[in-house]
């Protein structure tokens, strides 16, 4: 049997969740690219990064997230830790359920669930952020240079 996932919706979350992954979407995620390829070493080890068509997610302590214009911030869900979500939004479905659905449909986990633009990023490649990580980024989306 698949997993049906009926229609919800977004709902804004009474607190912000705290941060453990920078999101950045379009030209945000090209300088926040750029970003990572000015950190040092030390700090670059301590931060997961994936990339997938428009988007580039970084996870970390929220210490050590970068920032750059346009970026917005997810965090593992505390009912259902494989399902990661906007720091300021919630479903208004439990979401327990909602990260079962998905990742039955998805196979995959963890997933971060996104409300603008609407998406479902697979994060289970994440990898450490380096400069050879980083130029497998720059290929993918077919910049010439990974750092700035």
């Amino acid at each position: 049997m698949s997993a049906v996932i009926q229609p919800w919706a977004w709902r804004s979350r009474p607190l912000p969740a705290e941060a453990q992954a920078a999101v950045a979407w379009g030209e945000a995620a090209r300088h926040l690219h750029r970003r990572l390829s000015l950190l040092a070493a030390e700090h670059a080890a301590r931060l997961q990064a994936t990339a997938n068509g428009d988007v580039l997610v970084v996870t970390g302590v929220t210490a050590d997230l970068p920032w750059v214009d346009g970026v917005a911030y997810a965090a593992p869900s505390t009912r259902a830790p494989a399902l990661w979500l906007p720091t300021s939004w919630q479903p208004d479905v439990p979401e327990d359920l909602l990260g079962q659905a998905l990742s039955a449909r998805f196979k995959r986990s963890p997933l971060l669930l996104w409300c603008e633009p609407q998406a479902v990023v697979p994060l289970d490649r994440l990898l450490t952020v380096s400069p050879a990580h980083l130029q497998r980024i720059a290929r993918y989306w077919g910049i010439a240079h990974a750092t700035a």
